[in-house]
């Protein structure tokens, strides 16, 4: 096939993939493409949101759609590491001779839902989180590998902090994205509560399979960066970090840590995937504008003065990135 033609039919797929999921999920297209977009980049997600409004629904349909193993892994105080990665168990066979044999966790799936992450301790935080990094699972002196693709879908809430542990800010550093999931709009609540009414269970199609999705990574990094989007990007970055020569003037005021490289990379990243669901084979400025706060919200880290000032890191990114957008033009 030429290339016009694969990007074709790598666009049909994704819109076929987005239409499929919307049969469940009702409106949140932004939540559905971002986590598309960490799929398809080879990155990990972070939701957060109060309880009931689909994130679990949507893992769970996305693996449906794309014919993907799902596990789910419910965070609790007690959860152990081995509880995620797996553990050696002794097994006695039909002479009676013992062995150890290793019997893989969750973690062994290609959609991983790590429910509310931030209720385990930290040493259960850092298997996951060590799995999502490393792509493999050591056991004894044998390492395992994790099948592609490999994505984590972590959530946790705002409400309820209490007896939990937040991830440290190098952890939330692992995660290509963090998205808000915010309430539905009236319309919106109206469509959930018909489906909810109806007799008949929706039916979804598998779209496509893994093979499919490794090929459409493969298109997403063919998608074109022109240089001056390039620039945007590191300026993007290094206007959040304060005390450098491009940092912006809110920066300096309100952010004790800017983003790291990583945040560079990510932008890039995901803005080619963003290019490919709209139909485009170039990276756009507008591409990074509309990434850039699922990127950078968890990697900026505000000091007491923006606390005290109110300031949150939408507000910050906001200004940020409006001033960057008008220094480039």
């Amino acid at each position: 096939m030429q290339t016009d033609e694969i990007f074709q039919v790598a666009v049909a797929q994704l819109e076929q993939v987005r239409q499929e999921i919307a049969k469940v999920i009702v409106g949140q297209q932004d939540v559905v493409d971002g986590v598309l977009i960490c799929l398809l980049a080879g990155g990990h997600v972070l939701l957060e949101g109060v309880p009931g409004l689909g994130k679990t629904t949507l893992l769970r349909t996305l693996a449906r759609v794309l014919r993907l193993k799902y596990s789910r892994i419910q965070f609790t105080p007690d959860l152990m590491p081995a509880d995620i990665v797996g553990s050696m168990i002794l097994e006695t066979d039909s002479n009676g001779s013992k062995s150890l044999r290793f019997q893989p966790g969750p973690v062994f799936a290609n959609l991983v839902l790590a429910d509310e992450i931030n209720r385990a301790t930290p040493k259960t935080q850092s298997a996951l989180l060590e799995a999502m990094q490393e792509r493999t699972v050591t056991s004894g002196t044998t390492t395992h590998e994790l099948d592609a693709p490999f994505l984590v879908m972590a959530t946790q809430n705002p409400i309820e902090m209490e007896g939990t542990y937040p991830l440290p800010e190098a952890q939330l550093d692992r995660f290509l994205m963090k998205i808000l999931v915010n309430y539905p709009s009236r319309d919106d609540l109206n469509r959930i509560v018909e489906r909810t009414i109806q007799q008949e269970d929706v039916h979804l199609e598998p779209i496509i399979g893994r093979d499919a999705i490794l090929r459409l990574r493969a298109v997403c990094r063919q998608v074109l960066v022109a240089p001056h989007v390039q620039e945007f990007a590191v300026d993007l970055v290094m206007a959040t970090q304060p005390g450098t020569a491009r940092a912006h003037a809110s920066s300096d005021k309100y952010i004790r840590y800017g983003s790291s490289p990583r945040g560079a990379q990510a932008l890039v990243e995901c803005g080619r995937v963003l290019a490919l669901l709209h139909g485009r084979l170039h990276l756009s400025v507008d591409d990074i504008q509309t990434v850039a706060p699922s990127v950078l919200r968890h990697r900026i880290i505000l000091n007491f003065d923006a606390h005290a000032d109110g300031q949150t890191p939408e507000s910050l990114l906001t200004e940020i990135i409006q001033s960057v957008t008008a220094a480039a033009r």
